[in-house]
Order: C-alpha cells, then structure tokens, then sequence
C-alpha cells in the first residue's frame, strides 16, 4: 500500500503576528495535488492538526473544508490522530460517524489499541496522551516517565500484530535523538520527555508528529514529517513536506512543498539592506528575520525598514551597538551645566550624522522654553 505522512497543520498559528492562513492553503493544495499524483491508498495526519486546544471559528472553519476535500470529494481515507496543540475532546467530536466515510480519528489512549485493518496493513493510531492517562489505562501509579509509559503501551500493540501484514505507528511525540526548532513546544511537563527509539524497532514504520523538521530524526524505520508550513525563524533552512510511505517493500520518498512567501535570514548593513539594487532582487512579501552588521544607532530604523520589507519578523544586531556619545571622560555635573541646545546639537550630529536644521532648533527652543515656563509655575 502505499501512505502520505504529514502532520503540524497548526491550522490558526500565526508568525510572530502576521497570519498565515494563505501559506496554510497553498500548502494544502500543494499536499492534495501530492496524494492525487502519487495515487495514494490514504493519508495520515499525526497530530497537531489546530495550533490551538481551543481554534477560532474561522479555524475549524478552514479545516474541516481540508478535510472535507480529501475524504468527501477526493474519497481518500484518513488516519489521523490528535496531537499535544489540540483538544482531544473537541476534535473528536462526530468522530464515531467519520468512519463510515474511513476517516479514522483517535484522539484516547485505549483507542490506539485496535488497528485499523488494511489489506496488508495494520495501522495503529496513538494520539498524544498524559502520563496520567496511561497511569489510569495500566492501573500503574509507578508510571513516571514516557518512556516507562510506552513500552507497555507497544507490548500490547504487539499482541495485536498479524504476522501477514506490515505494522505501522503514528504517533505524536518527542523521540529520543531528535533535534527541535523554536517553533515546538517540548513536552516535558510531568515527566512527559522521550521515547527512545529502540522501543519503537518492531514497527515497520512509525509516521511522527511534533516536531517540525523532516531531518529532526533518522532512524531506520522512524521519521517526522515535519510541518508543511515554517513556523519560525529557525526553520528558515529547513524543506518543508511530506513523505510517501510504501509497504512493500518499505520505503520512503520526500515530496517537497514551495512555500508561497517563504521565511529568511538577511545578514546585512542598513545601507545595503535600503539599497535598490539589493533588495529588488528579493520577494519582498517573504518573512524576514534580519541582522544588522551596523554597530551605530539607526534612527526609526525598523519603520524605515519595514517601508521595504513589511514583513519583518526579527531584527537584532551582529555586534552590538556602539555608545553614541563620548564625553570624554567629563562629569555629570560638568554635562548637566552645559547648553541643553548645545547637548541636542551634539546628540543629533551622533544619531542621525548632520546639524539640526534651523526649523529643528527653533521647535527645540520653544519646547524647552515652555518646559522652563511650566516648571517655574509649579
């Protein structure tokens, strides 16, 4: 048979304020035309399918057209499984009808336990769970750990393999040996840390969510997808897209997906970075995170940068910065008894490197004026 593995939809995530739901679509169309193309048998979405527990209208809105497209009108089954972005309970919601169109959606622990029968497939569903959801299931207050929380939960997986068939897993969690981005949260909280992969060897393919790479792991039978969209910075390197998973034998192939307005890092000085022959060789609708190489502060420098690229979403500087002023060495009463016009002066020649002009002298004037009117009032 042969699978689409995708997963992080993170439907309703946002970069840093600029929303992405264009990206989300474009990234859609591009996984659709995949599973068309490669006449796929099914696809599997590994968890995190909201970005959020509990998803603004237009949200669910969006996903369930997604989900419509594929099984409704494009009649492929789904495999999918809630992930540790969304709410079990809410997205499970119509889950026992779903089925009769096979779309299968786990979202509880004692559901992973009966595989969905295949022709020669059987595909176990593992949403992601709590430690105390498995401490509950075993009867097993010792449990403290997720690894000492899977490898029951795979022994009893095991019991339910039919030697004539493959064996696959999907799965939404942190494997041991993965490597994270910015963009994931980690789950480590009460305890909820790695599964190593040794304890995932008997599966013929475990299709992961989480973790937003497809290069975050490399095992042997083992891979994340990745999300299909960038959701940091730090993903800026990063090849977004899916795997198709064949059974028979096992095998892997990556479908690559082009992002509409892709994220990247500029590494620049200001004048290049405000020069036309630089920047109108950019798309200048992509998400920018960008370091300054210059050292000297920049008046109003982010409005006078986003006047070009309006899509900044970091800016931070490769050295530091440089003190504007030097006084060498006077006092601060010796400071504090000079000219105030002379201080501005000075101030402005370092800032923005030219004299104040004499309109600019005279607003100071009377700003300062009024200023020592009003404090003699008082």
């Amino acid at each position: 048979m042969r699978f689409l593995h995708t997963a992080d939809w993170h439907i309703g995530r946002r970069l840093h304020g600029f929303d992405l739901t264009s990206e989300q679509k474009n990234a859609f169309e591009q996984i659709e035309k995949i599973a068309i193309d490669e006449k796929v048998d099914g696809i599997i979405i590994a968890g995190d399918l909201y970005d959020r527990s509990m998803p603004a209208e237009d949200s669910v809105a969006l996903l369930n057209q997604m989900i419509e497209k594929l099984n409704l009108a494009d009649k492929f089954p789904i495999y999918a499984i809630s992930g540790n972005h969304d709410s079990a309970t809410r997205l499970s919601t119509g889950s026992k009808w779903f089925k009769q169109t096979n779309f299968y959606l786990h979202t509880r622990l004692d559901q992973a336990f009966k595989p969905i029968e295949l022709p020669d497939t059987q595909l176990f569903l593992l949403p992601y769970f709590e430690l105390f959801d498995a401490q509950q299931y075993f009867n097993d207050e010792t449990i403290k750990h997720l690894d000492q929380a899977f490898k029951p939960i795979a022994e009893k997986m095991k019991t339910q393999f039919n030697p004539q068939k493959k064996h696959i897993l999907v799965a939404h969690f942190f494997a041991d040996g993965s490597t994270q981005t910015a963009s994931e949260t980690q789950l480590t909280v009460g305890g909820l840390a790695a599964v190593p992969v040794a304890l995932l060897q008997d599966f013929d393919y475990v299709a992961l969510g989480h973790l937003h790479g497809k290069d975050a792991l490399h095992a042997d039978n083992a891979r994340y997808s990745g999300s299909p969209v960038k959701f940091s910075l730090s993903e800026a390197n990063q090849q977004k897209g899916v795997f198709i998973v064949d059974t028979d034998p096992v095998k892997l192939t990556f479908k690559p997906i082009k992002p509409l307005w892709d994220v990247q890092k500029l590494t620049e000085t200001f004048a290049t970075l405000t020069d036309k022959d630089f920047y109108q060789q950019l798309n200048l609708d992509n998400y920018y995170g960008i370091t300054l190489q210059d050292t000297k502060p920049i008046p109003n420098v982010l409005a006078q940068l986003r006047n070009i690229y309006p899509h900044i979403i970091s800016l931070d500087r490769e050295n530091g910065y440089e003190t504007a002023i030097d006084y060498r060495g006077e006092s601060g009463k010796q400071i504090r008894q000079k000219d105030p016009m002379a201080l501005l002066a000075d101030f402005y020649q370092q800032i923005a490197k030219e004299d104040l002009t004499e309109q600019q002298k005279k607003w100071a004037t009377e700003a300062l004026k009024a200023a020592n009117d009003g404090g003699k009032k008082s």
